[in-house]
């Protein structure tokens, strides 16, 4: 199960990345051609990006989030049973 999980986490978290980067990228030449500046168009699309983002893709960030909790909790999990058998608690192991 954790086998199909990690791809999935990862490619919507590479998505989502390139389409918050995307996202930037055309805020940023939507404001060169109307005459900004460069480096003031990719300050301008980084923080109108932002919210933006949160915004139009909000499903793609759910699923995110859910992925990383979903491996936050396995891995909780994980160190709950290694302290239970380091201080050599047997209810702790599942075997």
């Amino acid at each position: 199960m954790s086998d199909e999980k990690a791809p999935q986490l990862a490619r919507d978290l590479t998505l989502y990345l390139l389409a918050r980067f995307v996202l930037v990228a055309v805020i940023a030449w939507v404001l060169s051609l109307a005459g900004v500046p460069l480096l003031v168009a990719l300050l301008i699309g980084l923080v109108v990006g932002l919210p933006l983002g949160l915004l139009l893709f909000r499903s793609l960030n759910a699923r995110v989030t859910a992925g990383l909790a979903k491996r936050n909790e396995k891995r909780a999990r994980a160190r709950a049973e290694l302290r239970a058998q380091l201080r050599g608690d047997t209810a702790g192991q599942s075997e």
